[in-house]
């Protein structure tokens, strides 16, 4: 073969794998070729074959999985989205709609009900985004291809063995595109291990039972080490000159150590004289909110191990019994917007002839072109973040 010819077929193998044509021609057999370890997985032939059944792969979960966002988004950001107004106010009203199966799920797994419902909250929007891919195709995709296949294999397995115990209907049963479903997110193998049948119909169903949902959480957080004697954390004050060099939330230390160090409440009261051991957490440095954490904020960061999701839940679970917003402000110029003012930024670049799709609250790839373009325009920092700098100019 000459070497125009060779790479011509080179060329046509790249076009063909980008494309999805060579991957999907190929998926049936890597399908087949789980069959026998997925029936040593304890998924019977005609399970496999039934839920299989017409099976392609999604080669669009790859680039999701492959390609990390430019975007990076600030903690203030995230955090003043995750935790507004408007979610507060739902939480409140779901707190009050599901009480009587709140206060069963306390008693029985030791988890308090704010908790469990800003667990809700923040996973799924109490409901309403449970994401939209087919778990037996994203899995099946992820399990043929890309990295990690030996552990989506298993998530995929697990998967397959829910569909065939019957807890949720195959076409209900959609989620994430890296395999989380359901109303507080579980990933399938976590399913089988904590989901609770707490409405008693002999089912666990995450997708369209609340109370099974909500008691799935609790348990979860309940083996995740919560006390329900303790709180998560709290919020300090630092005095000047504090060294944090080295403190952590894994770093925890006595009580009354922190008071010797001159760390405070945040109205400047003493710290307790007891809970337990604490670590200090300092998300934005010493000049922001600075938190320490108990045992309980770690059963909480084992749900989704990043410390912005662990504060986001602890937060708006402070927020449901009632407390306010951070005492010490994020050390930025330019604080995030909430879901409201999301919405309203992109009402606003969608009239000055922008295309950024569904207003949603979601600054996507489609906002942060636009945002960039108003930044150019206005003379700010062309950096495709929406603040409430660029939201006044705007207005």
């Amino acid at each position: 073969m000459n070497t125009f010819k060779f790479r011509a077929l080179l060329s046509l193998i790249v076009l063909l794998w980008s494309t999805g044509l060579y991957a999907q021609a190929d998926f049936p057999t890597c399908l087949s070729s789980l069959r026998a370890p997925a029936k040593a997985a304890g998924v019977r032939e005609d399970s496999f074959a039934r839920f299989t059944q017409g099976l392609t792969p999604d080669m669009g979960i790859l680039d999701k999985m492959n390609n990390q966002p430019e975007f990076k988004m600030p903690i203030w950001d995230y955090l003043a989205a995750l935790v507004d107004d408007e979610r507060v106010a739902e939480g409140k009203a779901k707190l009050a709609l599901h009480k009587d199966t709140l206060d069963k799920v306390a008693l029985q797994y030791g988890v308090d009900a704010a908790t469990v419902v800003a667990v809700w909250g923040v996973e799924s929007n109490f409901g309403q985004t449970f994401g939209k891919y087919p778990l037996t195709q994203a899995l099946g995709t992820l399990s043929c291809f890309g990295n990690r296949q030996n552990y989506f294999r298993g998530e995929f397995f697990a998967t397959l063995r829910i569909l065939q115990a019957g807890h949720i209907a195959p076409e209900r049963l959609v989620g994430s595109w890296a395999g989380a479903f359901g109303h507080t997110q579980f990933m399938p193998t976590t399913f089988e291990r904590l989901a609770q049948d707490f409405d008693g119909d002999g089912r666990r169903d995450l997708m369209d039972s609340v109370p099974d949902a909500l008691a799935s959480t609790a348990h979860f957080l309940n083996k995740a080490g919560w006390n329900s004697a303790q709180v998560w954390g709290l919020e300090v004050k630092l005095p000047a000159g504090t060294d944090i060099a080295g403190e952590s939330r894994k770093n925890k230390r006595a009580l009354a150590e922190w008071s010797a160090r001159g760390l405070t409440q945040k109205d400047g009261s003493a710290l307790p004289t007891n809970g337990g051991l604490a670590g200090l957490m300092t998300p934005a440095g010493v000049k922001g909110p600075a938190f320490l954490v108990f045992r309980n904020f770690d059963a909480i960061y084992s749900y989704n191990a990043a410390e912005s999701y662990g504060l986001a839940i602890a937060h708006l679970s402070d927020r449901l019994r009632g407390a306010g917003p951070f005492a010490t402000a994020w050390p930025t110029e330019d604080a995030g917007l909430s879901r409201a003012e999301r919405r309203e930024i992109q009402g606003l670049l969608s009239q000055r002839g922008h295309d950024i799709g569904l207003i949603d609250g979601m600054l996507g790839d489609k906002s942060r072109v636009a945002i960039k373009a108003e930044q150019t325009r206005l003379g700010h920092e062309v950096n495709g973040r929406g603040g409430q700098k660029l939201l006044r100019a705007l207005r």
